[in-house]
């Protein structure tokens, strides 16, 4: 009996890893300042609630899906080597049952107590990564982070679904801007990777057309990324104190991607990739504190 009670937090903490915490963090973020961003004031407390739990299972249950698909691919590579399955702490039908019952939970809530429409999109995401991008495109073309980048854009759109019940020009804005900022954002890391990703026969791009073809694309998307940012203020979305903010972030980033291109050095891929997480971060914060003063 001892040893079940000391061994039950270990097992609660594998299946939280198993859900990818910091990715789905990232996901309910953007989900949540959609809500916001959706009405005027402060959005329904019960969509907000019950719209931020139902997201959240239905991330975890994709990124769990994620790590049963990937298994074999993450055990050949020291950045995904420590995951529960490949370990052997969790089984692959525990993990199946789990990602199926927050899956399936995530989806009533969001039916019953936010909308259907809410629920029938975040199912569609959850599809289109669990299942098209880790399924087929991660494994069949090196463009799989910018087609599979629409389900990754998508949580912007669910939260202000989840509030009004609509898909508005303006939540658009917000799917694009993380749809253009997932290549800047992944390629790097694949960049230091990118051994990994080739022994694991995953052909992403430095593997499939080499490091300085890679480094282009991402000054190209960095730069198609700075002007998408700056929608919002040119379609009355946000105001000036946004602008001025997403510039300022957008220069920092492109001097990244400048720098990996033309001034490479020992470590910068990572730094570009952390700096990236940092920045869209960012964008969505400067959304939210403009959306809320006085114009």
């Amino acid at each position: 009996m001892s040893k079940a009670i000391a061994r039950a937090p270990s097992r609660l903490h594998e299946y939280y890893e198993l859900t990818k915490p910091r990715v789905v963090m990232l996901i309910v973020f953007t989900a949540i300042i959609g809500m916001f961003l959706a009405v005027p004031g402060m959005p329904p407390w019960d969509k907000l609630i019950w719209g931020t739990l139902g997201i959240t299972l239905q991330a975890a249950a994709a990124a769990a899906i994620n790590q049963i698909i990937d298994r074999e691919v993450d055990a050949r590579m020291a950045r995904t080597c420590g995951r529960p399955l490949v370990t052997g702490m969790l089984s692959v039908t525990e993990s199946i049952v789990f990602a199926t019952v927050i899956g399936l939970a995530g989806f009533a809530m969001l039916w019953f107590w936010v909308n259907p429409f809410t629920a029938l999109l975040t199912q569609l995401g959850l599809v289109g990564y669990a299942g098209i991008y880790t399924l087929w495109l991660k494994r069949a073309t090196p463009q799989n982070i910018v087609i599979g980048g629409a389900a990754g854009a998508i949580p912007p759109v669910l939260g202000w679904v989840a509030v009004t019940g609509e898909v508005h020009p303006h939540s658009l804005i917000l799917f694009g801007i993380i749809f253009a900022w997932t290549p800047p954002h992944y390629w790097p890391l694949a960049i230091a990777r990118k051994d990994e990703y080739a022994d694991a026969g995953i052909p992403m791009l430095p593997v499939t057309h080499g490091v300085e073809y890679t480094l282009t694309q991402i000054l190209l998307y960095t730069f198609i990324l700075f002007a998408i940012t700056l929608l919002p203020f040119v379609s009355g979305m946000s105001g000036l104190p946004y602008l001025f903010g997403a510039v300022a972030l957008g220069a920092v980033f492109i001097g990244y991607a400048w720098r990996l291109k033309f001034r490479p050095e020992a470590g910068l891929a990572m730094k570009t990739f952390g700096f990236s997480i940092v920045y869209l971060m960012g964008i969505f914060m400067l959304l939210l504190v403009d959306h809320y003063l006085p114009r």
